[in-house]
């Protein structure tokens, strides 16, 4: 039976939900904040007020940010990411974000998502009816004040009735702070990569970067261009390593041990400096702001990033299929990967794909969460889904949708591109190497393939 769905956001996994739902005969309402598709992809110049926090901005999108996967391999399976011949269009193998935003466009119009769509409409929150089992979502529509003008009104809160809900808000907006001793007696300045824009305003400066992760990578050596020093503190490059990059101004710290009152940063290694900037590029939280932790008839809670119970990554047990996540698997291939979560989720409610029973379920949880504590895995990797479990997974999603394998080029190119990105993090973007055989092989099967 058809039933009538709320999917919460308009990014990549919003759309392909919305998609795979109607596709099956449902009916999907997209509720969006911003006043366009894109979700996370779409740039906003804007930063929040609030340097550490997220603010009403969404985007943690910098202006020179470029994917750190080939394009190749990014698209959904069945909607090719190629370079485009319109004006304007981003031909490079790793292209701005300002390309990204355009596919998913694309992807919206080829698919006529856009009629699905309420832009400018935020859900304030998600309850489940109690004597129905349908979910009740309240939301709030913000529209232009009259024409000629750019202020917005916002309109009474309204609430519709729903047969299931999707959650695809994503989680790059929430900002993950890292813990500093004496940060608070610190005289500088502090702000997560979620606010980062442009280096223009720390020109001069002498600036500590935590984390070196893909935007910690790009950051460094985008303020590096305009900065005194700048000094990166990471767990995974040893102590007192300076970078062989092209930058004769940053260098590579073991972590910040504490920072003091008269500016002093003191790095685990005994190094220290003082800086006039703390740039947070750590990471984000799992943010859930319409659904209350409190509601036992929910029952969904998010502990140290973990967000839980979740049936694979998707289904709460106690409440599956009527609500369900896309998307917070983190370190994946994730346009792909939302597509494949969205088929099982329309496959279940559609009752082409049976799920095990609550118990079950609940146990594959209980079993999951105890394995990752016998490898000493902290709870906030949860969601880590990495180069062999990725593949897992996939290969599970695939079997229980009963669609064909994925393409073995879709992952010699994902396994190809790993290590230049480790091994030439300056330079891999622009310096591709096609000529090993596997590589060339696999670029030869993408081209069939479109």
């Amino acid at each position: 039976m058809p039933s009538r769905v709320a999917v919460i956001g308009a990014g990549a996994a919003g759309l392909v939900a919305a998609r795979e739902l109607r596709r099956e005969g449902h009916d999907p309402v997209i509720f969006e904040r911003a006043a366009e598709v894109g979700g996370t992809w779409l740039y906003d110049p804007a930063a929040s007020a609030d340097p550490l926090g997220a603010g009403a901005v969404h985007s943690s999108l910098y202006a020179s940010l470029r994917t750190n996967l080939p394009r190749e391999i990014m698209g959904f399976l069945d909607f090719p990411f190629v370079a485009g011949e319109v004006s304007g269009s981003d031909p490079r193998r790793f292209p701005g974000h300002e390309e990204v935003q355009r596919y998913l466009e694309a992807f919206a119009r080829r698919f006529d998502l856009y009629g699905l769509v309420r832009l400018r409409t935020e859900v304030v929150r998600v309850r489940r009816n109690a004597s129905t089992g349908s979910w009740l979502a309240s939301y709030c529509s913000r529209k232009l004040a009259g024409a000629g003008s750019d202020e917005l009104e916002e309109e009474e809160e309204e609430e519709e009735e729903f047969d299931a809900v999707v959650v695809c808000n994503g989680h790059f907006t929430e900002p993950r702070l890292a813990d500093i001793a004496g940060i608070d007696a610190w005289p500088g300045k502090q702000l997560h990569s979620h606010n980062y824009r442009v280096p223009d305003p720390f020109h001069g400066q002498v600036v500590v970067i935590i984390g070196y992760r893909p935007s910690g990578m790009d950051i460094s050596r985008e303020i590096a261009g305009v900065a005194k020093e700048v000094h990166v503190a990471t767990r995974s490059v040893p102590c007192e390593v300076q970078s062989t990059t092209a930058h004769p101004n940053l260098w590579l710290h073991s972590m910040i041990d504490h920072a003091e009152e008269d500016g002093t940063v003191v790095f685990q290694d005994g190094s220290q400096v003082k800086a006039d900037t703390i740039l947070h590029c750590t990471g984000y939280k799992y943010k859930f702001p319409f659904l209350d932790e409190s509601d036992d008839a929910i029952g969904i809670f998010v502990d140290e990033n973990r967000v839980g119970p979740l049936y694979k990554h998707v289904f709460p047990p106690q409440l599956a299929p009527h609500i369900s996540f896309i998307g917070l698997p983190f370190k994946a291939i994730p346009f792909p990967l939302f597509q494949l979560q969205s088929n099982w989720v329309v496959g279940v409610l559609s009752g082409r794909i049976d799920l095990p029973f609550q118990e079950e379920m609940m146990q594959d949880v209980k079993t999951y969460y105890l394995e990752m504590e016998a490898r000493g895995c902290p709870k906030r990797y949860t969601h880590l889904i990495v180069m062999k479990l990725q593949f897992e997974y996939e290969d599970w999603l695939v079997e229980q949708c009963g669609l064909e394998n994925i393409e073995v080029w879709r992952k010699e190119i994902y396994v190809g591109a790993k290590p230049k990105m480790l091994d030439r993090p300056e330079s891999y973007r622009d310096k591709w190497d096609d000529d090993h055989d596997l590589l060339a092989q696999a670029y030869h099967d993408f081209k069939e393939y479109i």
